[in-house]
């Protein structure tokens, strides 16, 4: 019968020595996992959770963490921060799980890092939770160092949004966005550059989540007679805002947030009504490991496309978990910490994803090599605030379909926020 460790200290010592991993039999390591399961976002967390169990899954196959297989022991967060904030502190205060993978939005991992895992020291990566507050939390030296993502930070996408929309000659834009810190910040940054870039927005509305209708939101919006809205939101909210705004006379123009990369969105909408509609998403640059993702994650997941939101970055923050405690050598939130940065390490033997390459990565690291996981979103490297830069992918709908039409690159952004200042 299988043993199970829940990550302790003192057990992490037993199964760990030396700094390399002990080839203990019958055990499992278990992960703390909190995502949006239910709730507006909720297709996000569904597809997240799958593609960590599909991480999971490859690195048991080429062998494990110290000889135990991976398993995640995963919270649904109901996309609510209370709620989040209860199941992480049950997995870290109760269940001593060494790291957390979640939420995937912020407004959920913002609550989760604040009042659990930072106070804690326990590591905690998100796939997808974009706001800026993330940043200046560890710039301000609250989150102890624990915080990690692998999506860029909104400061950059409402810069590369703003840019998009004004060569798309949409110059003239309402703006609805959800109410809380992704929304705010979002709608915060796109607002600066698109009106430094000569774009006029004619109205800002928030709306609370989960609302049976937003008929009143969209009529508000339409103050100021716009060419069309730019709408933060998420799938399941953003569906019913867009057909309130279209029933209500609203032009069918859109600019739309990485959220909204969605064939469920799409389909709720109606692809008639989205052919003038334009978007951003925090890009990759596709490697190996993005063939094989591709290649195998529906099957996996019982169904769900491999582009579906955050299910990319989402493999790759449970690679990167995996392959941190392996490299840490013991079971510890403060060695798989100071792991994290390491197992994507520019001088290191690239590894992609999947079982064979993760043997490679087990190997090299128990033979004390650097590794460089070059995962399905591409190479990443960890800023001291645990950011990420990558490119900005340009993408519009066209009959029903999300296509790519450009890129930005975090430099070029970066470079026309500072020239916008």
């Amino acid at each position: 019968m299988t043993k199970s460790l829940l990550l302790s200290t003192a057990i992490g010592a037993a199964l760990f020595t030396a700094g390399t991993p002990a080839l203990a039999a019958d055990c499992s390591v278990t992960v703390g996992m909190v995502m949006e399961l239910t709730g507006p976002a909720g297709q996000y967390g569904q597809a997240g959770a799958k593609s960590v169990d599909m991480a999971f899954r490859d690195i048991n196959e080429a062998g494990g963490v110290g000889g135990c297989d991976l398993v995640s022991d995963t919270r649904d967060s109901q996309s609510q921060g209370n709620v989040a904030v209860d199941q992480a502190t049950q997995l870290v205060n109760v269940k001593k799980v060494p790291v957390i993978i979640g939420g995937i939005i912020s407004s959920v991992s913002i609550p989760i890092l604040t009042s659990v895992t930072a106070p804690a020291g326990v590591p905690q990566v998100s796939p997808a939770s974009s706001s800026p507050t993330l940043t200046d939390l560890a710039r301000e030296g609250k989150t102890n160092g624990v915080f990690f993502r692998t999506i860029t930070s909104d400061a950059l996408q409402g810069t590369a949004a703003a840019k998009y929309a004004i060569d798309q000659g949409l110059t003239k834009l309402a703006v609805i966005h959800v109410n809380n810190d992704f929304g705010v910040n979002m709608m915060r940054e796109f607002e600066k550059a698109y009106k430094a870039l000569g774009g006029t927005i004619t109205s800002v509305t928030p709306y609370n989540e989960k609302q049976a209708s937003y008929t009143s939101e969209a009529t508000a919006a339409m103050e100021g007679d716009p060419d069309g809205l730019y709408l933060v939101s998420y799938p399941v909210d953003g569906a019913t805002i867009a057909r309130a705004w279209i029933s209500q006379g609203g032009p069918a123009t859109f600019l739309l947030n990485d959220g909204m990369n969605s064939s469920d969105f799409i389909e709720a909408v109606g692809a008639k009504y989205l052919e003038n509609a334009y978007g951003t998403s925090s890009g990759t640059n596709p490697t190996a490991s993005t063939e094989y993702f591709n290649g195998h994650y529906k099957e996996f997941s019982g169904g769900i496309e491999p582009d579906a939101p955050a299910a990319d970055r989402s493999y790759d923050a449970g690679a990167i978990v995996g392959l941190a405690i392996a490299k840490a050598g013991k079971a510890e939130p403060e060695a798989i910490k100071a792991a994290i940065p390491q197992v994507v390490d520019p001088k290191g033997e690239t590894i992609h994803a999947g079982p064979e390459e993760f043997k490679k990565a087990l190997q090299l690291i128990k033979d004390g090599k650097p590794i460089r996981y070059e995962g399905v979103i591409g190479p990443v490297n960890f800023d001291q605030y645990g950011d990420i830069t990558g490119p900005f992918r340009l993408w519009k709908i066209t009959d029903g379909k999300v296509t790519t039409t450009g890129e930005m690159s975090a430099d070029e952004v970066t470079k026309l926020k500072a020239d916008l200042k």
